[in-house]
């Protein structure tokens, strides 16, 4: 199988272009077991030329002093937590730095509510543990323990969804740096270069709070939503003209009206007030993301090509935004008809978005 066969390719995969030029031209100083330099990393996340012309492409758009606080934390025996709202490149953030730092962002986990302990560490081939007993043929290593045998970075995404009691079980892992294997009487040894990236959110449902002792070991990085409407507009028109090229829909011009749109009315959803400051809002139970602006504009853009004309227009994203702020079929759908008639009713230039809003309706 191709690399342009795969739906969604590893970081690592999309961009060994830009990580080879990095690499190829970083001379300072890198700590044991790093692809690069923590300088080289923070160029890859933030974007850049280099000084034999290869520019990279910024993966994060943002304050730079972030970055390099979470890179810092990698470069200790500290652990780092990104926390933030739904929807604020968390996950994306964690790949690439783990793509950058060990060449290898797949040592991952999955958090849920059916997260158990042997995912993390270890299980066991059940057929040779009957048949030999435990031994080290019969162990199956979970990501934690092949991040600490190769000395590369592992992932947790949605760590507080986990149940707290399998959260604690990282608590000698990143304390001692060490993962008992009782079973056979040993344990594994981190090797230099293992840390751990652990991503939550901080307003959401069905999460477990951490444990004091669990949260000590983490150094936590906030990732704010973008700061300005132009940012999140800049990071949407990006990412949606690089999921059409992965998603191979057929080219259809990405109109900046209609993201402007979009992220005008998650952004004033959000806050709850217009961007005029005149207006106050109520405010939806939805986090209204800019990863969730990201999937309506590419909804949009594929029913603007299958079904459409070849051009984005408002038909196209209304019911992308509608079914993104109606979350809850009665409190929402309240708010999003006051938002509609008292604001987008009345807005210059925006009759035809507001009559695509109300033929959903009829």
């Amino acid at each position: 199988m191709s690399d342009s066969e795969i739906l969604r390719p590893h970081a690592e995969q999309q961009f060994t272009h830009e990580l080879a030029a990095l690499s190829a031209t970083d001379d300072r100083p890198r700590p044991a077991g790093w692809k690069m330099s923590p300088w080289a990393v923070v160029r890859y996340l933030l974007g850049g030329e280099l000084a034999d012309g290869t520019v990279i492409s910024p993966k994060y758009v943002g304050q730079q002093r972030l970055i390099e606080i979470a890179v810092a934390t990698l470069a200790t025996d500290r652990a780092l937590l990104l926390l933030g709202v739904p929807g604020t490149a968390k996950t994306w953030v964690s790949e690439h730095l783990a793509a950058a730092i060990s060449g290898d962002s797949t040592l991952l986990i999955q958090g849920t509510a059916g997260t158990t302990e042997e995912m993390l560490r270890y299980g066991w081939n059940y057929a040779r543990l009957l048949a030999e007993g435990p031994s080290s043929e019969a162990l199956v290593p979970g990501p934690v323990y092949r991040g600490m045998q190769r000395g590369a970075l592992v992932r947790v995404e949605e760590l507080t969804r986990m149940p707290p009691e399998v959260q604690d079980a990282l608590v000698t892992v990143l304390s001692e740096k060490v993962l008992p294997v009782p079973e056979l009487d040993s344990e594994i040894a981190a090797i230099r270069g293992f840390n751990l990236i652990a991503t939550a959110n901080n307003r959401d449902r069905g999460v477990n709070d951490m444990s004091s002792a669990l949260r000590r070991r983490f150094n936590t990085v906030v990732l704010p939503l973008p700061a300005t409407a132009e940012e999140e507009i800049s990071i949407v028109s990006r990412r949606v003209a690089e999921l059409g090229v992965a998603l191979a829909l057929p080219e259809v011009p990405a109109a900046e009206d209609e993201i402007r749109r979009v992220v005008t009315v998650f952004r004033e959803l959000r806050s709850g007030m217009t961007a005029d400051q005149r207006t106050s809002l109520k405010v939806p139970s939805g986090t209204l993301s800019t990863a969730e602006a990201i999937s309506v504009v590419t909804h949009g853009l594929a029913l603007a090509a299958h079904f459409g004309d070849g051009e984005l227009r408002a038909t196209d994203i209304a019911g992308g935004i509608v079914g993104a702020v109606v979350s809850d079929p009665v409190n929402d759908a309240v708010v999003w008809r006051e938002y509609l008639e008292g604001v987008v009713a009345d807005r210059a230039g925006w009759g035809d978005f507001y009559e695509a809003c109300r033929a959903l309706d009829s």
